[in-house]
């Protein structure tokens, strides 16, 4: 036993001393200027979204009771509303889970005064997405212009985007704006109407989008999802140009899918992976403008059970995405951007495993000589310095979420109401560290495994594109909405009925929680 102490502190005061040396000191202060980048970064956003929130009130105390609807009360007039163009939101569904309903309400009664139309596309009637948005829409028929597509199962290109395209094929010949949306958006009732009302101000506009406000659920895989967006959101929260697009929230000029400008559908349709990364690139390929408006900033409630599992398979389909491109400059891009976040995400772990090492070697040095002599050297400062440095990072992360927040409930007054009441510090810390840590790892199997599972799918690359599509009906859930992705089974070829009996009943036991 005491060979093994004196072993371990031997090892301790190694690490120690190699810790002092001029790179780790480098690699230290590398951490603490990263934390604190990202803290100016997060509190550039939080002005923005400050800005749009002061703007707001002094409408509202001008007399100008619907300023989260729009700017000046003249546009709610009806000569105004009648020459707005018509919009079509397209909708690709999976699976059913536990904010849906509640999403989607908020996303059929939107206050856009203009002609609009809902598409709710799923790939069969066998999803239970079918029956709950067929469900409310029999609930609002005579409220709205909505239907559900089915659009068959993909072949060449991701179920999203396939759904997508089948929604743009289907949509009103007359709809000069077509909007995307995922289904985990909870829209604000002016939204459609601010998006559009950009869009025709600025004709030069590509794209418009906005950005997911993830509301954790209280487990540390919600959180870790949490903060791998937040570093994120400061690249929407411009206020206006911006290089970032998020699928989930994408309006576009229609006849750009009609005559398939710069060739989008056909990138998207032959071997398409990811909506968002393939218009980007062509947006940045053509120099064309995406923008993202203050207001565009979005509740995104995550499941009451997300687990870490569905987290890490998350994480694996993001960093999938740098996988797949369009264009050899497309390819730079993403290989840039995997080695720039790798070196960044361990850069930034690496300082805390340091100070780990200098507190241990604090708290042993009273009791081991060798220890002792290694202590003197322990750099303690920037052990210090580094406390500093993510209690910064955390409270401007903190305080751009309580104002996204703050903005959020102003946009949708009479929504649910979100707070911070059951935000985890804790978490958020441990989230950060494991995410960070995780991220080189899932980016390094996504690029030599370059097939991933999603929702019960798994797809594979070649040459940056899908060449093979795999349907295991093996996951139950989508990762983030905890949604359950399939209804009424049918009885499968190639077993006999009381086998398959045997698995149902075997199976029966498990919760319905969410099915309707």
């Amino acid at each position: 036993m005491a060979a093994m102490e004196a072993a371990a502190d031997a090892m301790l005061a190694a690490a120690s001393r190699a810790f002092c040396s001029s790179v780790a000191v480098f690699f230290q202060i590398q951490g603490c200027c990263i934390c604190l980048l990202l803290a100016f970064g997060w509190a550039v956003a939080s002005l923005v979204r400050k800005k749009e929130i002061r703007k707001m009130r002094r409408k509202m105390a001008s007399g100008h009771s619907f300023a989260f609807l729009c700017d000046d009360v003249d546009e709610l007039e009806h000569s105004v509303q009648q020459k707005l163009p018509m919009v079509s939101v397209v909708m690709p569904l999976k699976g059913f889970g536990e904010h849906n309903l509640q999403n989607w309400r908020t996303q059929i009664t939107s206050l856009y005064g203009g002609p609009l139309e809902f598409l709710f596309v799923v790939e069969s009637k066998d999803d239970p997405a079918y029956r709950a948005v067929s469900r409310l829409i029999v609930e609002y028929k005579d409220k709205l212009d909505a239907k559900v597509v089915v659009a068959g199962f993909s072949t060449t290109c991701s179920q999203k985007i396939h759904n997508q395209l089948i929604g743009v094929e289907k949509m009103h010949k007359d709809s000069k704006y077509v909007l995307f949306l995922d289904d985990d958006v909870r829209l604000h009732p002016g939204t459609v109407g601010a998006l559009t009302k950009e869009m025709e101000k600025n004709p030069e506009i590509f794209i418009q989008t906005g950005y997911p406000l993830d509301l954790p659920s209280g487990s540390l895989g919600s959180y870790c999802i949490y903060e791998y967006h937040m570093p994120c959101s400061i690249g929407f929260a411009t206020g206006g140009r911006t290089f970032f697009l998020w699928g989930g929230c994408m309006m576009m000029h229609a006849d750009d899918f009609r005559q398939d400008l710069y060739g989008l559908v056909t990138a998207l349709k032959n071997g398409g992976y990811s909506d968002d990364m393939t218009l980007a690139a062509i947006a940045g390929q053509h120099k064309r403008l995406i923008t993202s408006p203050p207001v565009a900033v979005f509740p995104h409630p995550l499941a009451s059970d997300l687990s870490f599992s569905r987290y890490w398979n998350y994480l694996r389909k993001q960093t999938f995405v740098l996988e797949s491109y369009v264009s050899k400059v497309n390819w730079i891009m993403n290989r840039a951007l995997f080695g720039v976040h790798f070196y960044l995400s361990w850069g930034f772990v690496c300082p805390y495993v340091m100070a780990l090492v200098h507190i241990a070697t604090t708290l042993r040095a009273p009791y081991s000589a060798i220890v002792k002599e290694a202590a003197g050297s322990s750099c303690l400062k920037l052990v210090s310095f580094l406390l500093i440095c993510t209690l910064t990072e955390l409270v401007s992360m903190w305080n751009l979420t309580r104002v996204e927040i703050q903005l959020c409930n102003m946009l949708s007054p009479e929504g649910p109401q979100d707070s911070l009441r059951s935000y985890n510090w804790g978490l958020v810390f441990v989230a950060v560290l494991v995410d960070n840590f995780l991220y080189p790892i899932s980016a390094i199997r996504s690029h030599f495994s370059q097939s991933i599972n999603w929702s019960g799918i798994r797809y594979y690359l070649r040459d940056g594109k899908i060449s093979k599509i795999e349907r295991e009906n093996s996951s139950k859930y989508t990762d983030l909405g905890g949604k359950h992705l399939y209804g009424k089974k049918t009885y499968p070829a190639g077993k006999s009925l009381l086998g398959y009996l045997s698995i149902s009943l075997a199976q029966w036991h498990q919760p319905k929680k969410y099915d309707v």
